[in-house]
Parts: structure tokens; C-alpha cells; sequence
């Protein structure tokens, strides 16, 4: 354990960003897999307000994802990858229903 002031400080403010860090994660996690089940209950029984709620889920984890980015939780790289599978989920199970 650190004796220094400023020290003990930097120690306590590195535990409260971590702890701050780790809630977005499992946000943006939450968010993610809510977006990727309603997908997969939208190409198993396709309902308009599943279509909406998928829309609304997505908007959800868009803005979360790259808030996270903006603030240094994630990289910018990461949080594109994250934006670009959760986009190519939605559409293929789109697809998968508009083909059938």
C-alpha cells in the first residue's frame, strides 16, 4: 500500500475507474446480446414490433458503444467491430426472413 498522499489518491481514483469501466463493459455487453436474441427471435417468427424493438435495441447499443469509445473505455477499432457484427446479425436474419 502506497504512504504517500497523492498516491493513495491515484490508487483510489484508479479502483473507482475501473469499477466505472467495468459497468459500461457489461452495458454494452447486455446490450449487444439483447440486439443479437431479438434477432434470432425475429428470423424465427417475424412480427412487426420485434422489428421495432430490434430497431430500438440497436439505437441502444449504437449510442452505448460508441459513448464508451469516446470516453477510452474501448478502442475506436473495437467499438466499429463491435457496431459492424451487431449490424451484419440484424441483416442477415433480415434476409433470412424476407428470402423465406
Amino acid at each position: 500500500m502506497p504512504r504517500i498522499k497523492s498516491a493513495i489518491k491515484r490508487v483510489k481514483i484508479a479502483e473507482r475507474n475501473r469499477l466505472r469501466n467495468k459497468a459500461t463493459k457489461a452495458m454494452v455487453r447486455a446490450l449487444m446480446k439483447k440486439v443479437t436474441s431479438l434477432s434470432s427471435a425475429y428470423a424465427a417468427n417475424p412480427q412487426p414490433e420485434t422489428l421495432q424493438e430490434i430497431q430500438a435495441a440497436m439505437s441502444a447499443a449504437f449510442s452505448r458503444i460508441d459513448k464508451a469509445a469516446k470516453t477510452g473505455v474501448l478502442h475506436k477499432n473495437t467499438a466499429a467491430r463491435r457496431k459492424a457484427r451487431l449490424s451484419r446479425i440484424v441483416q442477415r436474419s433480415l434476409a433470412a426472413t424476407s428470402a423465406s
